[in-house]
């Protein structure tokens, strides 16, 4: 209490304090929606947080996930994997994910295209090229115009084009543990023509046994501006060969940081996606736009991991899993207990997912100007194939897992589904005067969701799920430096098809291996409320908002055992997430500073049972969540802070990042104690050699910390002997990593 109270009061202070009055300046504000390709003014929404070019060049990350929670304020990232393409990213304790089988709650657009994949919801990083990216907006909040998954917010990336200025750059760099990068990029406009293109390749030897990466992209993008009209082509192709082999038992990693538990967990990912956008001005009043899409994307994964299947104790010439019945293969044949199938399972999966949808919508500037209208509509469909398998096979010296040649009958999925969303939204934006706006929209979803069992009818299912969803805001500019801002709004997520194919609490799956019949899940609401304020003036910008976000019958993997992915979706009732954000940013040319921090209390309001095999503390294989208890791995606490000296030919930043105590993904009751609090320091530095020219610097992790920012529970004993009987497995983050690059800019 004394926490929150301390919180409450300093946003109070800030409220209250004392500004600078000036004559104000005519608002004029646009409603923010995918189709208009995220430029939304900050005017209209004081919130928002602005990922510039200029930033994206400066960072040089990895990825968009590692880019956003190194510079975004309530942003964290979770290696699960253990694989800086593969990071969950935490926004305000809503994820988004390349891994199946989490509750995904946040929409991710690029250029106006939702590209969460359809199966999971699932959004993979290492798709996006930073090269070819312009800016990044994080929305807060539950915004019912960017459609479904908008729970905590909306990521919408923007691209560059030739329109953006004639210019060509390449950049290589290399440095630890045989990180080699390279990225090219070129644009410019002749007359209405414009054109950019960008090819992107990232290569990884992993600071971790047996953890290469490689991931290559292009991006094409053409268009057309005449006086009334602008047309804009994009073309991608992407493709990723990633080894994320996750999380190790704590004493194993007290021998050696850089050991494995067991491996390979591979993820091979392909895409190819056409973006057609269009804007059409019908009078000076009246704009029309719109895109239309395909998208191809194919997911295949190879997890090694260890085996339950043992000889069985009726019958030891057979192999059983546990104290159930004899295995099969796939001909329903009992499996003998010979050494090649004994120690190990390799499971293996293959998604294809074919999309295409478009979005229409049509914005009349009323009340002189000042306002806006829109009326919108949006149509997405995909239609999808996933396959999966588990082979029988064993451990080597090095714990690598080799396939013996038969797979479980039981453990092979083929299925089809397809999923369909429509919606329908308006929003409109209205002047009150020359100082208060008001913001209101309202977006009706609807998605059907057909799944089709290949090997039979247990899989089949016909879902349908559908909601209008409205928000209300008020934006109040006091000054030409002070506004205030208040907001309400509704967004929903429909369970998606992964998650109603795992959902029989009485036959558990194991994600993504195997799926089951399907008892009927509850769609997700997420309602969350905010207010605030922003200071703005020619070197200082402040901007401070407090927020609650209740979610309503929220999905959650109940899991029966983490390491074997065992376990069922379900909806457990409610899940709360408040807080205080604070962003500041000020300085000269000379000398620049930010500052970035969160305050979060993410916590289940419903209490529930949830199965957790190997938790040290579980009773009968189970804990008892009880309302109040901290959702896990979400931080209550994160910092980050910046400071950059640029005195020309050289300019030095340095970054900190603070992220407090997590619980592990199993101790949604809280029963053991936090980890994984680190404050982390990073240099970027960069040497103009020339104008053309540029030396660049990175180091990571610069007093070398170590750290851990995801946790489960398992059973290393299994694999390594009764020496290691702790439960506990980590992902350990990386130690101390040096890049050197050269830039090269035209």
């Amino acid at each position: 209490m004394q926490t929150r109270a301390l919180h409450v009061a300093l946003l109070a202070i800030l409220v209250l304090c004392p500004a600078a009055y000036a004559e104000m300046e005519t608002l004029t504000v646009v409603a923010p929606t995918p189709v208009d390709a995220g430029r939304a003014p900050t005017d209209a929404q004081p919130a928002i947080q602005i990922t510039t070019r200029e930033i994206i060049e400066q960072q040089r990350s990895a990825s968009i996930a590692d880019l956003l929670n190194s510079v975004a304020a309530n942003v964290t990232v979770n290696e699960a994997q253990g694989n800086p393409l593969q990071a969950d990213l935490q926004y305000r304790g809503f994820v988004a994910s390349p891994l199946l089988g989490l509750p995904q709650g946040l929409a991710v657009y690029m250029d106006g295209v939702r590209i969460n994949e359809p199966f999971g919801d699932t959004v993979n990083w290492s798709l996006i090229p930073q090269a070819a990216l312009r800016s990044i907006l994080l929305m807060p909040g539950s915004n019912p115009l960017y459609g479904l998954n908008t729970l905590g917010g909306a990521i919408a990336v923007q691209t560059r084009t030739g329109l953006d200025g004639n210019r060509a750059d390449l950049e290589v760099a290399t440095g630890s543990f045989g990180r080699r990068t390279l990225a090219v990029s070129a644009g410019g406009a002749s007359g209405a023509w414009h054109g950019f293109a960008a090819v992107e390749q990232f290569d990884d030897d992993g600071w971790r046994d047996f953890s290469p990466s490689h991931s290559d992209s292009v991006f094409m993008r053409g268009g057309w501006s005449g006086a009334d009209t602008r047309l804009n082509l994009s073309l991608s192709r992407a493709e990723t060969n990633l080894i994320g082999n996750g999380a190790a038992p704590v004493e194993l990693l007290a021998l050696d940081r850089s050991a494995v538990y067991t491996t390979p967990d591979q993820a091979e990912n392909r895409l190819r996606q056409a973006t057609l956008w269009g804007e059409h001005s019908v009078s000076d009043r009246w704009l029309l736009r719109g895109n239309a899409y395909l998208r191809h994307s194919d997911v295949d994964s190879l997890n090694g991991d260890d085996s339950d299947f043992e000889p069985c104790d009726d019958d030891p010439a057979f192999i059983c899993e546990g104290e159930g019945d004899v295995a099969e293969d796939l001909s329903g044949t009992p499996i003998p207990a010979i050494d090649r199938f004994i120690g190990a399972t390799v499971n293996r999966t293959a998604t294809a997912q074919k999309g295409a949808g478009f979005g229409v919508e049509s914005l009349w500037h009323v009340a002189g100007g000042r306002g806006t209208f829109i009326l919108g509509f949006a149509r997405d469909k995909a239609d999808i194939r996933f396959i999966a398998g588990t082979e029988l096979g064993t451990l080597d010296a090095n714990r690598s897992a080799t396939g013996g040649g038969v797979y479980l009958g039981e453990a092979v999925t083929n299925l089809t589904t397809d999923v369909s969303n429509s919606s329908a939204y308006a929003a409109f934006s209205i002047p009150f005067g020359d100082a208060v706006v008001m913001h209101a929209a309202g977006r009706f979803n609807r998605t059907d969701v057909v799944l089709r069992d290949q090997l039979g009818t247990a899989l089949n299912g016909d879902h349908a799920f559908s909601r209008f969803n409205p928000s209300l805001g008020f934006t109040w500019q006091a000054s030409n430096a002070l506004a205030f801002f208040a907001s309400y709004a509704e967004s929903n997520r429909a369970p998606s098809p992964v998650e109603l194919t795992c959902a029989d609490e009485d036959d558990p799956c194991r994600l993504p291996n195997a799926f089951l019949a399907d008892p009927p899940l509850s769609d997700v609401v997420a309602r969350t409320a905010e207010s605030g304020l922003s200071f703005t003036t020619d070197v200082f910008r402040l901007r401070v908002s407090a927020f609650r976000t209740i979610n309503d019958d929220d999905i959650l993997f109940i899991s029966a055992g983490a390491l074997t992915n065992e376990g069922f979706f379900d909806n457990v009732g409610r899940t709360r997430r408040e807080g205080l954000e604070l962003v500041a940013a000020g300085g000269n040319e000379t000398l620049r500073w930010s500052l970035g921090y969160a305050w979060l209390d993410a916590t289940f309001d419903d209490s529930f049972t949830v199965a957790s095999a190997n938790h040290p503390r579980a009773i009968d294989g189970e804990v008892d969540v009880a309302s109040g208890d901290r959702i896990p791995l979400v931080p209550r606490t994160t910092a980050k802070a910046t400071l950059t000296w640029d005195i020309d030919p050289v300019s030095v930043s340095l970054g900190l990042r603070h992220s407090g105590g997590i619980h592990y993904r199993g101790d949604e009751a809280n029963l053991l104690g936090e980890f994984g609090s680190v404050t982390l320091a990073s240099l970027r530095g960069e040497w103009r050699l020339h104008r053309h020219v540029t030396l660049t610097l990175d180091v990571d992790n610069l007093l070398d910390r170590e750290f851990e920012s995801f946790g489960v529970f398992g059973e290393a004993d299994e694999v390594l002997g009764d020496a290691f009987g702790n439960p506990e497995f980590r992902t350990p983050g990386a130690p101390r990593t040096v890049y050197a690059g050269v830039r090269l800019s035209l």
